[in-house]
């Protein structure tokens, strides 16, 4: 089974910006304003999938509350999530849907250190069967808690919202569309995905994404 690259180091980020700017330059133009690229690398495990879960349809700062919240609470890990009432995790915040959803991953027993073996596509599949995890949370679990470089997460708004701007579109593309518009800049597009966050930082003046 093939793993494929690993972001690990802001190497890492430079050797995927030099394969990027070969293949479009307007990823050169957004370099240019942003400056060095975020690494995003957070461990693997339940606590960052919650987290991931937490932010689903929500702005940065919404989530950010709701997950400080949780933390103070201590009802971040499976056990204290499963023992909880549902009154204490509505009170940091979780709608009744993502409380379905917590609890799910709780009982779902995933083997997080099995999934750092897999292939991208593999890593996504078993993350999606666990109720509550579609595929934009599952990239962006394989993206900055595994490190996957060729992994993209085109059902992004910000993504799709930056792409709109930095290529001069009338609209977003949709996911459909920015996933083919991504396909040449593999094998590096989770550095793609990194550039973006940071180019829509830069032109909206917020965070589109934790």
């Amino acid at each position: 089974m093939m793993v494929g690259r690993i972001i690990q180091t802001a190497n890492c980020l430079a050797e995927g910006m030099a394969h990027l700017e070969r293949v479009e330059p307007r990823f050169a133009e957004a370099r240019a304003l942003i400056g060095p690229l975020p690494l995003r690398r957070r461990k693997d495990g339940f606590e960052p999938l919650l987290d991931a879960i937490v932010s689903q349809q929500l702005s940065v700062a919404a989530a950010d509350t709701i997950w400080r919240r949780l933390k103070a609470a201590r009802l971040t890990g499976p056990r204290k999530i499963l023992a909880a009432e549902d009154s204490a995790l509505r009170a940091c915040g979780l709608s009744r849907q993502k409380i379905v959803f917590a609890r799910e991953l709780a009982r779902s027993r995933l083997d997080f250190k099995a999934l750092r073996g897999l292939p991208d596509e593999e890593v996504i599949a078993r993350l999606t069967e666990v109720k509550g995890i579609g595929r934009w949370t599952a990239e962006i679990y394989a993206m900055f808690s595994l490190g996957r470089a060729d992994v993209f997460a085109p059902g992004d708004l910000a993504l799709q919202e930056s792409t709109r701007l930095l290529f001069g579109f009338a609209a977003r593309p949709d996911e459909r569309a920015l996933r083919e518009m991504a396909a040449p800049w593999s094998p590096w597009r989770g550095v793609a995905a990194r550039l973006l966050w940071a180019y829509y930082r830069v032109a909206k003046e917020r965070e589109g994404i934790r």
